[in-house]
């Protein structure tokens, strides 16, 4: 695992390295730099060493000199494709390294070679002759990668703040992004919260000329929801358990050992029980809480049956307010954008990187199974359950599912809690979102399996794994998101796939021989925090000081009462607005850390909360 940087454009020599350095946390066994000075090209690596410990480095360059490639991620399909490979004349120089592999089959394949990956990965090939540059970000968007164009130059990293490095880059808030951020809790889609800075989409490539800096950007995938209507019923549990075990025996393929994130859900819980079935007992982490009215939010019970199941070395991590407040300026200084979703994982990943370099996680298969009911309201009642029956235009889709199942709508923004942006009508989240719907395919299930794929997992939950897990230079990896799985588990006709009033309940049979009965019977939770009680308490004075009224006024972001309108309702317990008030003190932490400051933040927030209190 790795984080990959690159300039194109005038520069000097300290730029790369500044881009690297910022990036030393996600790869601390081994860095390179490569120049083509002629170009005016630079590459620039960092590499947390997981497969051919001893080969492997980067960045990677072709025995002719002609392509050069910086790669961030790892091919589970690697050793297969390597065969192929040698079968038509290939010879390696490394026992067994992907990077190797992967340049080799761009080398003959291209960007053609895309379909042919299974795993995680984001990757910027060199080719001298063409005068090119090929950024790919695998299919699910697991794997980063962040581009700009600016002061004639093109540069592109694994993370935010590696660009940020480069003094050229201007610090200005995208405001489309920021309203969208309000009601969804994360950045969706190409833009980020810095107007002029993009990121590459899941599946996408990005073809880059230096000769004259046109960028071209193609979509190598999509998910693709083909029902196999031949399979019987009674089968699916079955083929599921098989697609499992061999995905999760694909992703735990390490020259290290390994650990796995137990939340004590269903996901999770089957990747530890199908480890340790195939004879790899992993280490196991979970986080729970144990303060006064917290216990709606513990798992730890569900988490410690799975673990004593199979005999695992576990660990249990009790989260508080105060080891929150310890690390929270931290994470929002890795998480790069915004983000107000859930945090127990970066207690996890901290631990977990303390001890083992590669952790499995269950991120996905809420995903793939369920979509957490979201489609219910749009399927309706009785009749209107015919899939396919009933007309979902943009009005019934922004009444029926975001606005149910997210946070602000549009109105409410508009109303009570951005301020007027100064150009331009604000956008809509609503159609954000139901452009994924649109150009999707199959029933109403399908076509918000393919919208949640494209757009939370990808951009809030799987961009949270990454920079928590990278953070602590930790390979997450996450086997519900193998290409193959995948590819099954969309196969499955969503009448068989999720149902109501039971959402995982094939999954649940599939993997019911590997697992308690007390994790089986378990109702399905989110993994979060009690912020709603720690927002009345120990964290009352950081909402009270960074979202008071006089500072949104003199910021010109928020409107001045959204205090009234959401904040004080909610400390003083006569209201719940948790998810609102969260989501602007994260913005607010951003924007200390990002905009109103450069380079890694140099303050503590217990201290920030102390004087406000004071």
């Amino acid at each position: 695992m790795c984080g990959i940087a690159g300039l194109h454009g005038p520069q000097h020599d300290g730029a790369i390295l500044a881009m690297s350095e910022r990036l030393r946390h996600r790869g601390p066994d081994d860095d390179g730099v490569f120049r083509d000075v002629e170009a005016r090209l630079a590459l620039a690596m960092r590499r947390l060493a997981i497969i051919d410990l001893a080969g492997g480095h980067q960045p990677m360059t072709s025995a002719d000199g002609r392509f050069v490639l910086v790669y961030n991620g790892e091919i589970y399909n690697a050793p297969e494709l390597r065969a192929a490979l040698e079968a038509v004349g290939e010879r390696f120089s490394t026992d067994h390294s992907d990077t190797e592999l992967l340049l080799r089959l761009l080398m003959c394949e291209g960007k053609n070679a895309l379909p042919r990956l299974n795993g995680m990965f984001a990757f910027a090939l060199y080719d001298r002759a063409a005068g090119t540059v090929l950024l790919a970000r695998d299919r699910f968007g697991i794997k980063p990668v962040y581009w700009t164009r600016a002061a004639g130059r093109f540069a592109f990293a694994s993370e935010l703040k590696a660009l940020l490095a480069l003094p050229f880059l201007e610090r200005r808030l995208d405001r489309a992004s920021l309203w969208h951020y309000m009601s969804l809790m994360y950045v969706p889609g190409r833009a980020t919260i810095l107007d002029g800075v993009q990121r590459l989409g899941p599946g996408e490539c990005l073809s880059y000329r230096l000769a004259d800096g046109e960028v071209t950007i193609e979509r190598w995938w999509r998910p693709t929801i083909r029902p196999d209507y031949r399979t019987p019923a009674a089968e699916w549990p079955w083929r599921l358990r098989q697609a499992l075990r061999a995905a999760v025996k694909r992703w735990s393929l390490s020259d290290v050992p390994i650990a796995c994130s137990l939340s004590g859900g269903l996901d999770s819980s089957s990747i530890v029980g199908l480890l340790a079935e195939g004879g790899l007992t992993p280490r196991t982490f979970s986080v729970g809480f144990t303060g006064a009215g917290e216990g709606q939010w513990n798992e730890l019970p569900q988490a410690r049956a799975v673990a004593e199941r199979w005999a695992t070395r576990h660990e249990e991590l009790i989260l508080d307010p105060e080891s929150l407040l310890d690390d929270l300026v931290a994470m929002v200084w890795h998480l790069d954008e915004p983000y107000g979703g859930g945090l127990p994982s970066w207690a996890v990943f901290k631990a977990m990187g303390r001890e083992v370099k590669v952790g499995l996680t269950g991120t996905g298969g809420d995903e793939l199974f369920g979509n957490y009911g979201k489609w219910t309201r749009l399927e309706g009642g009785g009749w209107a359950r015919l899939f396919g029956a009933r007309d979902i235009d943009a009005e019934r889709f922004a009444a029926d599912f975001v606005d149910r199942y997210y946070y602000l709508s549009d109105e409410e923004k508009r109303r009570r809690v951005l301020a007027e942006p100064g150009a331009g009508t604000p956008p809509s989240t609503a159609a954000l979102l139901f452009a994924h719907y649109r150009e999707a395919e199959g029933t109403i299930r399908d076509r918000v399996a393919a919208t949640d794929i494209e757009t939370q997992l990808a951009e809030e939950f799987l961009m949270m794994t990454d920079r928590f897990s990278m953070a602590h230079a930790l390979e997450a990896r996450t086997p519900f998101l193998d290409a193959e799985f995948a590819e099954t588990a969309l196969s499955v006709p969503a009448e068989l796939r999720t149902a109501r009033g039971d959402l995982k309940g094939l999954l649940r049979r599939a993997v019911a021989p590997l697992l308690p009965p007390t994790v089986l019977a378990a109702p399905k939770r989110g993994f979060v925090i009690p912020l709603k009680l720690w927002l009345r308490g120990r964290l009352r004075p950081l909402a009270e000081r960074l979202l008071a009224p006089r500072r949104l006024a003199e910021q010109g972001i928020f409107k001045p009462e959204f205090h009234a309108a959401f904040v004080r309702p909610h400390v003083e317990g006569k209201a719940d607005h948790t998810n609102r008030v969260w989501a602007a003190i994260m913005f607010q932490l951003w924007h200390m850390v990002f905009i109103e400051r450069s380079g890694a933040p140099d303050f503590s927030l217990a201290d920030l909360v102390e004087r406000s209190a004071a």
